[in-house]
């Protein structure tokens, strides 16, 4: 049975607790979650969740089902076949010295990356791209040293006008509002206890 990484993208509510049920049903199945972003989206009071995670097409989906079924999940969606845009931040300290810094511009400039902080004894690198790019980087930058990595994991978008996972907003919807029990009337006095 043939792996591969899966890209599940889902719309969740913006609150407290929903990351973890999230996270605890994928640990459940014994799946390992290789990255997991999760940020504000375009519509207020929802989330838009990025998962990355290895396994066949048939367990993906259950899982994916069953995540479906989560009260704070409005949408989700594997987007792995679809066209898509994804991309990956990563941030890099890096030893240098006076003789090694021009070097390590030299190769940061060829991959569009930025210098974002520049003390005595190293750089940090700021490289933004598809996970190839940044796997290259990092394999680069190693034989300078590395002191300290960190990366977003993936993050996408589907290509075109119409987004799998936009919700329409809902009609605005006059309630008038009764009154659950009549007003007691002024003559009524108070029960005695």
């Amino acid at each position: 049975m043939k792996t591969t990484k899966h890209t599940l993208v889902a719309l969740v509510e913006d609150k407290p607790g929903v990351l973890n049920r999230i996270a605890s049903l994928f640990r459940r199945r014994n799946f390992n979650i290789e990255s997991i972003a999760v940020g504000q989206s375009e519509q207020s009071g929802l989330s838009r969740m990025t998962i990355v995670v290895d396994g066949d097409d048939a367990k993906i989906e259950q899982v994916r089902k069953q995540l479906d079924k989560v009260v704070e999940v409005i949408k989700i969606m594997d987007i792995t076949d679809e066209e898509s845009v994804a991309r990956e931040l990563a941030l890099i300290k890096v030893r240098a010295t006076p003789s090694t810094r021009g070097e390590i511009i030299q190769i940061v400039d060829i991959f569009r990356a930025n210098i974002v902080d520049v003390a005595v004894d190293s750089l940090i690198v700021e490289v933004t791209g598809d996970e190839d790019k940044v796997d290259s980087l990092i394999e680069l930058l190693r034989g300078f040293g590395i002191r300290e990595l960190t990366r977003t994991g993936r993050i996408a978008l589907t290509r075109g006008s119409a987004g799998p996972l936009l919700v329409e907003e809902p009609k605005e919807v006059k309630v008038l509002r009764q009154p659950l029990k009549p007003p007691r009337e002024e003559t009524e006095s108070p029960p005695d206890w």
